[in-house]
């Protein structure tokens, strides 16, 4: 299975400590250059940064071919991350593209990409027995505590699988 994620779950699972649900859910997960450069570069998640460099599970890959992303960035508006994620997806024939914002994912599911919220994440670990219920209402209170935002028909999906 190839895994391709965006910047957005990653890091609401650093900011969870639970960056090891994507290992035990996929094995191996694939970002683009892009994403890479937003995690480690900015100033903003340098703690999360720190702890991205001792994982080998995530792996930064380049895209094949940078005119499709920035043809995609002209057209739609997304930031760079979110073209070359989408690009790498597409390229690779990925199985899931792992996004959270919104227009990237309206994006990607126009494309026909199969996309994975951070939500869907925890409900995936869940359904696998990775994690608890009790432990998936946990993720989400940190989650909300840590100014991720968590749109409400998601949280509410959430709350229906886990009854």
């Amino acid at each position: 299975m190839i895994i391709v994620s965006d910047t957005t779950p990653i890091i609401s699972l650093l900011k969870i400590n639970r960056l090891d649900l994507l290992e035990k859910l996929f094995g191996e997960v694939l970002i683009p250059n892009a994403v890479y450069e937003e995690l480690t570069a900015d100033k903003r998640f340098i703690d999360e940064a720190k702890m991205l460099f001792n994982v080998s599970y995530i792996k930064s890959v380049s895209v094949s071919n940078p005119e499709a992303v920035r043809i995609l960035r002209m057209a739609t508006g997304l930031d760079q991350g979110e073209s070359e994620a989408i690009v790498l997806t597409d390229e690779l024939k990925a199985d899931i593209l792992l996004m959270d914002e919104a227009k990237g994912r309206k994006i990607s599911g126009q494309m026909g990409i199969t996309i994975m919220g951070t939500i869907g994440l925890l409900i995936s670990a869940y359904e696998d027995r990775i994690i608890t219920s009790e432990e998936v209402r946990r993720c989400i209170d940190d989650l909300q505590r840590s100014g991720r935002h968590i749109g409400e028909r998601h949280y509410q999906m959430l709350l229906d699988r886990l009854q």
